[in-house]
C-alpha cells in the first residue's frame, strides 16, 4: 500500500503494515516495538520486543522472560523492509519515540515523552517527519511546569518543615520514573555531610525500579526499604518522624498507613497542578512534577519535528487539535488505550 498510512490502528494496537510489526500493543502480537516499560505501553505475551537498550532492565523487571532484541537509540534496523530507529523520548529511563522510513516517507510515533531537563534519562531528541504520533496526556493551556529544580526545593523544605514538627513527610509518586527523578533532583540540593541526617525508606513497590536506576548510574540519595526497619512492625510509634518516605499512590489510604503516627501527605504529579485535585484526593501538598510534555512543549515539539500530519493520543486531544489544525496542520485525534502509566509493578 504505498499511499497508505505507515502506522494505523488496528485492534492490537499501532500497526505498520508495510513492516508487520506493532507499536506498544495492548494485544499479544508477533512482532512489538516498545516505547517504554510503563504498563499501558509495555504488555506480557507478544513474540518479540524491540526496545531501547537502555529499558531492558526496566522490561525484565516489568515483564519477566521474553524474547528481548534491544537496539542503541539511532541505530537503524529492518523489520519486514522497512526501516526502523528509536531515539530518546526524555520520559523515562529506556524511553523512545520510533521513527519508521519506507520510501521516502517518515512516521514517528512519540510514546510518552516530556521536553524538561531530568537527570535520570537521555533527553528527547526532535525527530523530523511527515507525520507525528503524539501523546496529549496534559493537552490544556492550563497545565505548564516551573523548572523541576525549584519544584524539588519546594519537596525539600517540607520535609525539613516535616522534621520540626516531628512528621514523617510521605510522598506519593509513581514507582517508574517519578521517585527516581524525584531523588535525583534532592540528591542535587542535600550536601553528602548532610544525607546522613536525611533519612528517605522506600515503600516495597520502590525499591526495584530505584535500585535498576542506581545500577545504570544515576545519583540519587540513598534509601533504605522500610520493610527492614525493625520499628515498622509496631503500627503508630514516631519512629520515622523527620523521614522522607516514597510510596506508590495505591497506599494512600490503605493499612500501610498506620504505621505511621503523624504524617504529612504530599504527591508529585502534573496533575496537581489543578488545586482541586489536590484536595480532592486528601493530599496535605501538592507538587507539580511531570514525566510527560507541557502544553507549550506539546506545541513546540509538533513544529520542531516539521509534520504536516499529528495525530494526538490518550489525553486532552481535543484542543490539541484544534490549535494545530489553526496553525495549517492536519491534525486529528486517535483512540488508543493509552492512559496515565501505572501506578506500581
Amino acid at each position: 500500500m504505498p499511499n497508505g498510512p505507515l502506522i494505523e490502528l488496528r485492534a492490537e494496537g499501532l500497526y505498520c503494515p508495510a513492516g508487520d510489526f506493532h507499536i506498544d500493543p495492548w494485544r499479544p502480537v508477533p512482532r512489538a516495538v516498545i516505547t517504554h516499560g510503563h504498563g499501558d505501553h509495555a504488555r506480557a505475551g507478544s513474540g518479540t520486543y524491540h526496545l531501547a537498550s537502555a529499558g531492558l532492565p526496566i522490561l525484565e523487571w516489568r515483564l519477566g522472560a521474553q524474547d528481548y532484541r534491544t537496539h542503541a537509540y539511532g541505530e537503524a534496523f529492518d523489520l519486514g523492509g522497512v526501516r526502523v530507529s528509536l531515539h530518546p523520548a526524555g520520559h523515562v529511563l529506556g524511553s523512545a519515540q520510533v521513527r519508521v522510513e519506507a520510501g521516502d516517507r517518515v512516521w514517528v510515533a512519540s510514546g510518552d515523552y516530556k521536553r524538561d531537563p531530568d537527570p535520570t534519562c537521555a533527553p528527547f531528541e526532535p525527530v523530523r517527519c511527515d507525520a507525528f504520533i503524539t501523546e496529549a496526556t496534559f493537552g490544556l493551556p492550563i497545565y505548564r511546569w516551573r523548572p523541576t529544580r525549584e519544584v524539588a526545593a519546594e519537596i525539600l523544605a517540607w520535609w525539613q518543615g516535616c522534621r520540626a514538627r516531628g512528621e514523617t513527610a510521605v510522598l506519593f509518586a509513581y514507582a517508574l520514573g517519578k521517585a527516581q527523578r524525584v531523588l535525583a533532583e534532592l540528591a542535587a540540593l542535600v550536601p553528602e555531610a548532610e544525607r546522613a541526617a536525611h533519612r528517605v525508606l522506600l515503600h516495597g513497590a520502590m525499591a526495584q525500579g530505584v535500585r535498576i536506576y542506581r545500577e545504570a548510574g544515576i545519583a540519587m540519595l540513598p534509601t533504605e526499604p522500610l520493610s527492614e526497619q525493625p520499628e515498622g512492625r509496631r503500627p503508630r510509634t514516631d519512629a520515622f518522624a523527620g523521614d522522607l518516605v516514597l510510596a506508590p499512590p495505591s497506599a494512600a489510604g490503605s493499612a500501610w498507613m498506620r504505621r505511621f503516627r503523624r504524617a504529612s501527605l504530599g504527591f508529585a504529579s502534573g496533575w496537581m497542578r489543578v488545586r482541586g485535585s489536590r484536595r480532592r484526593r486528601g493530599y496535605d501538598r501538592g507538587f507539580v512534577i511531570s514525566d510527560h510534555a507541557d502544553w507549550p512543549s506539546l506545541l513546540r515539539t509538533v513544529e520542531d519535528t516539521g509534520a504536516r500530519q499529528v495525530f494526538a493520543t490518550h489525553g486532552d486531544t481535543a484542543a490539541l487539535v484544534r490549535v494545530l489544525c489553526e496553525r495549517g496542520i492536519d491534525a486529528r485525534t486517535l483512540r488508543t488505550e493509552y492512559g496515565d502509566e501505572d501506578e506500581a509493578p
